[in-house]
Parts: C-alpha cells; sequence; structure tokens
C-alpha cells in the first residue's frame, strides 16, 4: 500500500513537472518563435534535468559497466568518440564547437558534474536511448546492449584527463568532409610531384 502510494506520487510530481516544462516551452516559443538561437532559462534547464531523472530507469541507473576498463578500451572508446560524437561535444567534450551550441538545449560540457556526477547506468541509458526533444540521438541497437557504448562510458570519464597526444589522434579521426579530403588529396599531389621532380644526385667517382 505504502509503496503504491509512493508510486501515485512520484507519478503526479512527474506530470506536474512536465506540465511546467511544456508550458515554459510554449510561453518561450510564443514569444521568440521556435527559434533555437535564444538560450534555455535557468528554470528550464532544471525542470528538464529534473524530467530526465524521473524518466529514468531505476534498472538502469543502477547498471554496473560489465566492460572492463585497459588502455585498449579506452583507446577504442576515444576512437568511437572521435567518430561519432565529437562533432557535437568536441574531441576534448567541451562542446564549444558550432554544431553542440547551435542546438536548443546545448550541448553540455562532458566534463562537468552534471555529466560525471551520473552513473555508468545512466550514461549508458542515454548514449543507447538518446534523450527526447534535444540533440542526442539514439546509438542503441534493437538487438541487445552495446559494449561500444560501455566503452564510450570509461572514455566519458576520461575526458577531463584527454592528454595533448590523445587530442592530436582524435583530430587524425574525426570525420572529414569533402574540403577535407580535397586539401589533403592537393597535399598528397603536391608531395608526389615534388618527388617526382626532385633531380637525383651527381655521385663523385
Amino acid at each position: 500500500m505504502k509503496r503504491n502510494l509512493i508510486g501515485l506520487m512520484g507519478g503526479a510530481i512527474a506530470l506536474i513537472l512536465v506540465g511546467a516544462f511544456s508550458c515554459l516551452i510554449f510561453l518561450k516559443s510564443f514569444a521568440h518563435g521556435f527559434s533555437a538561437r535564444s538560450e534555455p532559462s535557468l528554470v528550464e534547464a532544471i525542470a528538464a534535468q529534473q524530467a530526465r531523472s524521473l524518466a529514468m530507469p531505476a534498472a538502469a541507473r543502477t547498471r554496473s559497466n560489465p566492460v572492463t576498463k585497459s588502455k585498449e578500451v579506452l583507446h577504442e572508446g576515444m576512437a568511437h568518440w572521435a567518430d561519432h560524437c565529437s562533432i557535437c561535444h568536441g574531441n576534448n567534450g567541451n562542446a564549444e564547437l558550432s554544431m553542440g551550441q547551435q542546438m536548443y538545449p546545448h550541448s553540455p560540457d562532458m566534463r562537468k558534474p552534471q555529466t560525471q556526477n551520473l552513473t555508468d547506468g545512466e550514461m549508458f541509458y542515454i548514449i543507447e536511448n538518446g534523450i527526447r526533444l534535444s540533440g542526442m540521438p539514439a546509438f542503441g541497437h534493437s538487438e541487445g546492449d552495446s559494449n561500444e557504448s560501455w566503452k564510450l562510458v570509461h572514455f566519458i570519464r576520461h575526458l577531463p584527463d584527454v592528454s595533448s597526444s590523445e587530442m592530436a589522434e582524435m583530430e587524425k579521426l574525426n570525420p572529414k568532409g569533402p574540403e577535407d579530403y580535397e586539401q589533403e588529396q592537393q597535399a598528397e599531389q603536391f608531395l608526389n610531384g615534388s618527388t617526382q621532380n626532385e633531380t637525383p644526385k651527381q655521385h663523385k667517382h
């Protein structure tokens, strides 16, 4: 009986928060349109965090990372991060790239307590399922748990301590656009042309 009452109270609080959050979105949209350029208010940010916390399944929150941390695991997580996550969050997790800053809400700084204080299970759940009404997509697979996501959890924990050598390696692993490929091709052609145009040195007999 007591457990049912607590469940009902929790559900009521969640509905109130969702309702308040929806009203805030409506009022802000009415005043500023649906532009993603405006900055979320403090009340809006707190309401969103509370709604996310209440929506997180208890079983997901308490899950432990089944992948053992190692240099190899961190490296694999780093490679996955550089290829899939850096475009919004940045190689070092500071989210200062234009893509992350143009979202509403902005991509968070993954090095700060707002993210680092999450449990491993919460991080994994967010990576796998995404977050509605935000730019965070669901990267999970329908067939079951992804070890790649658990490796990412380890790397996200490592973000505050990323080294300069790791940053340099991630830059090589970042997705490349047409302009990047064109620059690489021009550089390769230049180097090949320089090599071909070099005259062999005369050897003295």
